[in-house]
């Protein structure tokens, strides 16, 4: 599962036979239906015209995708969230994150050793309790994020919700790219022991990945600087730091 982390980053079109016949060259024996139950239990899919891994569940109801050809001009218009797999020194966790797509401002972020649904109403929770709210909410499919508890969430505080193309994970690239930076820049550089410590340690990332890290594409700003402003940068940092997960 470390390795099909890895060259899934690295190549997100490949699924289950490209991967097989990778892992096979590195030497492993493996066969194509053990990776598919891999990527399933990872919640991974190649990014291609056919259904997704993560599948909406039985009555949930699916909602349009609204965001092709859309401008994006201001903070608050569009937010985005996801679920990615974390791998530590023995087993994994669930990473789910609710980014702003004009800033790439990661408004909050959870983890779980399962796929439930608690996590993901969790991250929603801190989000929305900033007292600010997107025009737009998108997701992907998955049984979470179709799910009435976390629609109804998002209606009750009158956001129009958004969800990908079956299949179309560069439908949300935003945070697709985010999980690019967390595991190029954090995840593969160490080996966490337990959930704890790689929850301190996201932590500390999502701390400097919005307060820090400059972004080519926002003219060398950092996602605080853009999403905040100059005048609540300062007011902006100082919440940050003290809630940042031990």
């Amino acid at each position: 599962m470390r390795l099909i982390d890895e060259e899934y980053t690295r190549h997100p079109f490949y699924g289950s036979p490209k991967l097989t016949t990778w892992l096979v060259e590195q030497g492993y024996t493996v066969n194509h239906k053990r990776v598919e139950r891999l990527m399933k239990k990872m919640g991974i899919a190649a990014i291609c015209p056919k259904p997704r891994l993560s599948k909406p569940g039985k009555g949930h109801h699916i909602y349009p995708y609204l965001l092709r050809d859309v401008e994006i001009e201001r903070a608050d218009q569009v937010w985005s969230t996801d679920i990615t797999y974390i791998r530590m020194y023995r087993g994994f966790i669930y990473l789910v994150a609710i980014i702003d797509w004009f800033s790439r401002f990661v408004l909050a972020w959870e983890v779980s050793t399962t796929l439930d649904l608690s996590f993901c109403l969790s991250a929603l929770d801190w989000a929305l309790a900033s007292g600010r709210r997107p025009e737009i909410f998108n997701t992907d499919q998955g049984a979470q994020f179709t799910s009435d508890e976390f629609t109804s969430k998002l209606i009750a505080n009158s956001i129009t919700i958004s969800m990908d193309g079956r299949g179309r994970a560069l439908d949300n690239i935003f945070v697709e790219r985010l999980w690019r930076s967390v595991k190029y820049e954090e995840v593969y550089l160490n080996d966490y022991l337990n959930a704890d410590i790689a929850t301190g340690r996201l932590g500390s990332y999502f701390e400097f990945y919005n307060h820090e890290r400059p972004h080519q594409s926002l003219g060398y700003k950092t996602p605080a600087a853009v999403y905040f402003g100059p005048s609540k940068l300062i007011q902006s940092r100082a919440a940050s730091l003290l809630d940042l997960r031990a």
